[in-house]
């Protein structure tokens, strides 16, 4: 069933500072635990490459996010969202300017990128699926849409 708002979808959008792995990963679990409930989409404050690990532990729960587009807040359309949740502090401050003079919820959900981690491949993975669990655990208790993937 779709979340109608003004007789429109709801829409949201979640917001990191590549749009390369936290903001992709909530999108693509959002659009999975949420089915057709809402629009959703991401962006980054700057133009970054889906990261190879994301697509990874992503692929281990199913989830295909290798064609993913990033692009940043300036590629976004005219339409405005319900919700901008932004998962760092540098896509905070954009969404807060971005929402400005609009009725938006913003949210700020501070979450680690998982790229920062050195060590071996196995280390890398757990801090990108560490990322990914959190993430999914978050929209569960926010959205309530259906049990966690994870």
């Amino acid at each position: 069933m779709n979340v109608i708002v003004n007789n429109k979808l709801k829409r949201i959008l979640f917001a990191c500072t590549w749009n390369a792995v936290r903001s992709p990963i909530a999108e693509a679990l959002m659009n999975l635990i949420a089915g057709n409930r809402f629009l959703v989409d991401s962006v980054g404050v700057r133009l970054g490459m889906i990261d190879p690990f994301a697509i990874a532990v992503m692929k281990e729960i199913g989830i295909d996010i290798s064609n993913h587009n990033p692009k940043i807040f300036e590629d976004l359309t005219a339409e405005t969202y319900d919700i901008v949740i932004s998962l760092s502090p540098e896509a905070q401050h954009k969404a807060i300017e971005m929402t400005r003079g609009n009725d938006c919820e913003v949210e700020f959900w501070h979450t680690m990128d998982p790229s920062i981690i050195d060590g071996s491949r196995e280390v890398q993975l757990a801090a990108f699926r560490q990322i990914r669990d959190e993430l999914s655990s978050k929209l569960y208790k926010r959205f309530g849409c259906s049990a966690p993937i994870i």
